[in-house]
């Protein structure tokens, strides 16, 4: 053991709802705790009662520890003194918070993921009620948010949110790293019942294939049988032109994902708002789900200032077939979930098209008409998908037919 001094955690004045740990491991000379904190008076017993838990935990009995708090909820404080502690030692022990039963829930391959809402790795302040804003899914990310120095301790973060964090029923989502980096952070996510792992820069079926394997080792090993989605995320030309491959490399794909940034970079290109350097990407991805029975996820918008730049966004995108995107602010879920849902004139024309339809089938008639026009079967599919998706976001009653009786 060269190494005897280690630090996890974020520090600075405005630093709110995590702390700074320090460990020095000495020789001899028992444990040495300092807690400094605002709310000392308050809750510094407890404070230092989970730093000696956490210490003795792992075997420490000879170190001086300070912890700098912030107003750090017990979890982070836990995940915290982890990522320092295994700095200095090597241990397959984990010190985790308690499971909540909120997090305990699996999700359906296709709910909806109208919205995604990314939140920094290694920013709990972040993380923090952002399930009240009530988005489809909550992406803890391990990857472009958090620098690359702190990427190891982020692990033992989201690892804890996983476990302790209310996410008010939104899908649990974790974004990984690319290539072997990411296939080591399975094993801190898997066990914890992640819903949806996010694939970044995908370029091959081989990858997904690959976290099949590892996942179902992890799994096996945890007697875990809670499904574990991915959303594969095409941001590169390879990755658009292998997006059918990558689609149908599992059946644990549940849906694309475009990212538009590095897609355009890849291409040397500019992002502009009119997007037309990236609707043939953008269309060849919804072609390669709506061929693979899964849903396409469409890149965030960046200007969270401009609402109505992002509603007019999310018209383009449902128009190309898109069922969703992300978002990087909460004030765009509404907006989102909005526009995506469908609107009363689809609803209206879509309830007569299937009325009609179900008519005549009930009387044997091979022929569909609305008034003197005839209905296409790809007609009908899609007035059926708008009922079935007013029906599930409860903008229509399930006895709706009733009014065309009355």
């Amino acid at each position: 053991m060269t190494k005897k001094i280690a630090t996890a955690g974020n520090d600075g004045d405005k630093i709110r709802s995590d702390c700074f740990v320090s460990l020095e491991l000495k020789e001899s000379g028992g444990l040495h705790i300092e807690v400094q904190s605002k709310v000392k008076t308050l809750f510094g017993d407890d404070i230092l009662a989970v730093c000696k838990k956490a210490l003795a935990f792992f075997g420490i009995e000879n170190a001086e520890f300070f912890i700098d708090d912030k107003g750090a909820l017990p979890w982070v404080i836990m995940a915290r003194i982890e990522a320092a502690i295994k700095q200095l030692i090597e241990s397959e022990k984990e010190f985790l918070p308690e499971m909540i039963e909120e997090n305990t829930t699996s999700s359906q391959k296709s709910q909806f993921r109208f919205s995604r809402l990314y939140l920094p790795g290694n920013t709990p302040s972040m993380m923090l009620n952002a399930g009240i804003h009530k988005p489809n899914g909550l992406i803890l990310d391990l990857e472009d948010s958090v620098a690359p120095a702190k990427k190891p301790e982020a692990r033992f973060l989201v690892r804890n949110a996983l476990r302790a964090l209310n996410m008010y029923g939104a899908e649990r989502m974790v974004r990984i790293n690319q290539g072997d980096m990411g296939i080591a952070e399975l094993a801190y996510i898997i066990p914890q019942n992640v819903n949806l792992i996010l694939v970044p820069k995908c370029e091959s079926a081989g990858y997904i294939k690959q976290l099949d394997i590892e996942i179902e080792k992890i799994k096996s090993a945890h007697k875990i049988t809670m499904p574990t989605w991915y959303m594969p995320i095409i941001e590169s030309a390879l990755g658009v032109e292998k997006a059918f491959e990558i689609a149908t490399a599992s059946k644990n794909v549940v849906a694309l994902a475009i990212g538009l940034e590095d897609f355009t970079a890849d291409l040397g290109t500019r992002r502009t708002k009119e997007a037309t350097e990236s609707f043939y990407a953008r269309t060849r991805l919804v072609n390669a789900c709506k061929a693979a029975g899964i849903q396409p996820i469409d890149s965030v918008f960046s200007d969270v200032g401009d609402m109505d730049g992002l509603k007019e966004n999310v018209k383009v995108s449902k128009s190309l077939g898109f069922e969703g995107m992300g978002c990087i602010h909460p004030r765009q879920i509404p907006v989102i979930h909005e526009s995506f849902a469908p609107e009363a004139d689809e609803i209206d024309k879509a309830k007569k098209i299937v009325h009609a339809f179900m008519e005549a089938s009930e009387k044997g008639l091979g022929v569909v008409s609305l008034g003197s026009k005839m209905i296409d079967p790809p007609v009908v599919k899609r007035a059926e998908t708008t009922i079935h998706l007013a029906l599930r976001l409860g903008l229509l009653d399930e006895n709706w037919r009733e009014e065309f009786n009355a």
